[in-house]
Formats: C-alpha cells, structure tokens, sequence
C-alpha cells in the first residue's frame, strides 16, 4: 500500500526542474530501462523485506528465543529505522546525488541482510535489522530520483514511475509466500540470504546508471534525532511495558515537547508543526495510520496465528496471505480512478467501512475456523485499505503547495509506517497471553481506529 503514497509524490513533485544528470560511469551509454530495472529491484528489496519476515517469525523464535516481545523488535527494528530516517533521507539523496546515494544504501542493506542471516542470538538479529531499516531510508528516495532523472520525457517518465510502484505492490503480495518458502525449504536465516544476489544485480544494473548531480538541501539534524528518540521510546514503552515501559514513556513525551519545539525554530524542519493545522491533511494522515495499524497488525497476528494456534507450515501461512495481497495492486490502480473522478472523500469513506465489516467478520475466527475460509475473510481488510490509500494520498498532496508534495508524502509515509510499527507493538503484547482473546480485542482495536477515521473523513469536501 505504501508504493501509492511514493507515486502520488512522484507526480506531485515532477514538475521541478532537475540537473541533467552525468554519464554513466566509464563513460558507457546510460540505459533508461536499466536503471528503471535497478531503482524497481532495490524497492521491491525493501518492501519485501518489510512484510517477509512476519511469517518466518515462530522460527525465529524457536531458534533464537525472546519471546513475544524479542520477535516484535525483530519486525518493529526495520520498521521505526525505516520510518524515522525516511524524513532526511530524500535530503541526503539530494546532497551526495541518487546514484551514490542508492549504491550506498543497497550495499548496507545486503550486508546487513547477510548479518541477520548470521545473527547467533536475538539482540544481534535486531541490531542487523536496525542497519536494514536505516539502509532502505536510503534506498526509497535514491531508487525514485533515478526513475526520474532517466526518463526526460514526462509521459515516459509518468509510465515509468508507476512500473517502479508495480513492483513494490508485487512484492507487498510476494512477501508472506516467499517468507514461508523460504523458512520451509531452508530455514529463517533464507528470508535475508535471498537478498544477497538480488542487491548485487541492483549494483551491477546500477553501472548503467547515469550519475547524479549534487543538489544542496537542507538536513535537519536535531529534529531527525528527536525524531528517532521520541518514535523508538513510544515503541519501547508499548512492547515492554511496566516500570521500564513507564520511565520509556516519559522519555517519549520530554523528547516529543523537545521535537516540536526544535522544528517550531527550524528554517528547514523535517515535520513542519503548521503542516497540521489543515484539516486535510490532518485526516489523510489519521486515516492512513489507522489502515497500517489495521493492515500490518493483522498479518502480524495471523502469522502466528496460523502458525502456533491452528498448527500450519510457515509456508501454508504464507499462502493463505496470498488472496489479500494479490488483490491490492489492482485495487490499488480503480482507487486511484475512482478519486480522480468523484474525488477522494467517496472511495476513502467506502474503503474505510469495508475495512471495518472486514474485521468485524474476523471476531468469530477461533482455533478450529477452516484456514481456507480465513484466508478469504481476511481479503475485505485489504481491499478497504486498498481503496482507501491512493484517495487519501492525492486528497493530501491536493491540501499542500507544490513545493511541499515532497516532505508531505514524507511525512504520510513516516506515519503510516510509524503506525503499522506501533500497530505491531499494540497487539503482540495482547496475544500474548491467551492467543484468541488478543486477537480478538486486537482487531476491536483497529476496527475503532478504522470507524473513527472514518467519521472524521466526512469532514473532507465532497467531489474534487
């Protein structure tokens, strides 16, 4: 769901004037259909690594312990580092240019993919996947801006931006699949083998690149640090929770004041406190954050679910994803034009109702509901946040001046992602008792979030 968020930035920021870029290293002939091959590979790389790992996770733990808790970091490492980091990092793509700056992200995250393969213990695993996390911030960005510098013509460039999309959509689908037929022909060490080859093609395709051209932007260092310090004490204080959780909670809350203090007196702030303060914008973000709390908390809990509560392979748990995902691309693409043509308050309302049916049919699942039919009661869920992302997206980029699309879709994608980590956060910690009745008030919870979002989304205006 994520790729549409980059789109619409995409769109929204393509009509700036860039540097035409340098050739292509050794003086060799820069090929478009190359470096559109490479930007695609490294962003279904980073998207894959997103959602591959939550099937993988009961072997995780029989292999390395921890317990709930050690296997939410394990998904919630990449997700905060990634969530976090990704409001500079599109700046720093821009200072030391998209080639240098995707070459140096894939190469740390196939290193540290290569490390979590190797992890001997828990603490070690999570470390690794902090690296990955903070190397896909890097990644994201660098992957767009090659599409963009290759292509000069805008229709081209247009065709070209949404197959990049395609392929994180097609990744989002593949994940679960390929993290149970990985972790069951292999081990869980192959969900982040598999990345080694796939990044050294991405390099080599990257030859073929031309170089980018340095721009200056500025970094805002203070507010990305406070940042980092509020999201990861918010999630250490929800996955931990007692006296601990407590003294993190109240590190959360001093950082936070700290944070929006500093970018109140930033020139060039990471999160501009006005941002928020237009209604839109404030919806499309709620509304956002509560379809990643409902979506990547789901297969969260229904990776184990399938797994430690009804007993299935960790590739029969992969495959019972599969009708949900496969159906977001597609979904994702009428949504899109279903906005543009009756505007997005329309699809966000119907997407964020059937969304909530969707977890409402979930609350009658239990240990003996048939797998097969689960998975298909999972696939409304889905298709409402399917229908509900790509409208959200352009209703935000429509709220805010051109010249802002950029940090805006930054920001979407931050909370979004944000939300999902803290979603993940919420809900393993009340599985962890009795399985059933966690999961069950896990998805009143994001049911709640769904209805409320949805009752705030009456305030957008109607039609475009």
């Amino acid at each position: 769901m994520a790729t549409n968020d980059l789109l619409e930035d995409s769109r929204a920021a393509g009509h700036l004037t860039r540097p035409a870029p340098a050739p292509a290293p050794g003086g060799r002939r820069a090929s478009p259909g190359l470096t559109l091959t490479a930007a695609m590979l490294g962003f279904a790389l980073i998207t894959l690594d997103a959602s591959v790992v939550n099937v993988a996770l009961p072997a995780i733990g029989d292999s390395l312990g921890g317990g709930m808790s050690g296997l939410q970091w394990v998904v919630d490492a990449y997700t905060l580092a990634f969530a976090a980091l990704m409001l500079s990092t599109g700046a720093l793509s821009d200072r030391i240019g998209a080639t240098r700056a995707y070459a140096v992200g894939i190469t740390v995250f196939t290193a540290a993919s290569v490390a979590c393969g190797l992890a001997p213990s828990l603490p070690v695993l999570i470390g690794a996947r902090v690296v990955q996390g903070m190397a896909a911030a890097v990644v994201l960005p660098a992957s767009l801006s090659l599409v963009r510098q290759a292509y000069a013509d805008a229709a081209k460039r247009a065709r070209a931006v949404a197959m990049w999309a395609a392929g994180g959509s097609v990744a989002v689908a593949l994940g679960p699949v390929a993290g149970g037929a990985l972790t069951t022909a292999w081990d869980w060490s192959g969900i982040f083998f598999i990345n080694v080859p796939l990044g050294a093609v991405a390099l080599v395709l990257l030859l073929r690149a031309p170089r980018s051209q340095r721009r200056p932007a500025p970094l805002d260092v203070p507010g990305q640090v406070l940042a980092v310090l509020t999201l990861t004490a918010v999630t250490f204080a929800v996955i931990e929770g007692g006296t601990t959780g407590l003294l993190a909670l109240v590190v959360a809350v001093a950082a936070g004041v700290a944070f929006w203090r500093t970018e109140a007196r930033q020139a060039h702030p990471v999160v501009p406190p006005g941002l928020f303060r237009d209604r839109t914008v404030a919806i499309t973000v709620a509304a956002g954050a509560a379809c990643s709390v409902a979506f990547y908390g789901l297969v969260f809990v229904f990776s184990l679910f399938f797994q430690e509560v009804q007993g299935r392979s960790a590739l029969w748990a992969g495959l019972m994803f599969l009708p949900m995902t496969g159906l977001i691309a597609v979904t994702n693409v009428f949504a899109g034009k279903l906005a543009a043509r009756v505007g997005p308050r329309t699809p966000m309302l119907a997407g964020q109702s059937l969304a909530v049916l969707g977890l409402l049919a979930l609350l009658f699942t239990d240990a003996s509901t048939p797998a097969l039919g689960l998975a298909f009661l999972m696939v409304p869920l889905a298709l409402g946040c399917a229908l509900t992302i790509p409208p959200l997206t352009a209703a935000m980029m429509e709220a805010v001046p051109a010249d802002r699309a950029g940090l805006a879709a930054g920001v979407l994608n931050s909370a979004r992602q944000v939300a999902g980590g803290l979603g993940i956060a919420a809900f393993g910690g009340l599985v962890a008792g009795d399985f059933v009745s966690g999961m069950r008030v896990s998805l009143l919870i994001s049911a709640g979030l769904l209805a409320a979002s949805g009752v705030a989304t009456l305030g957008l205006r109607r039609g475009r």
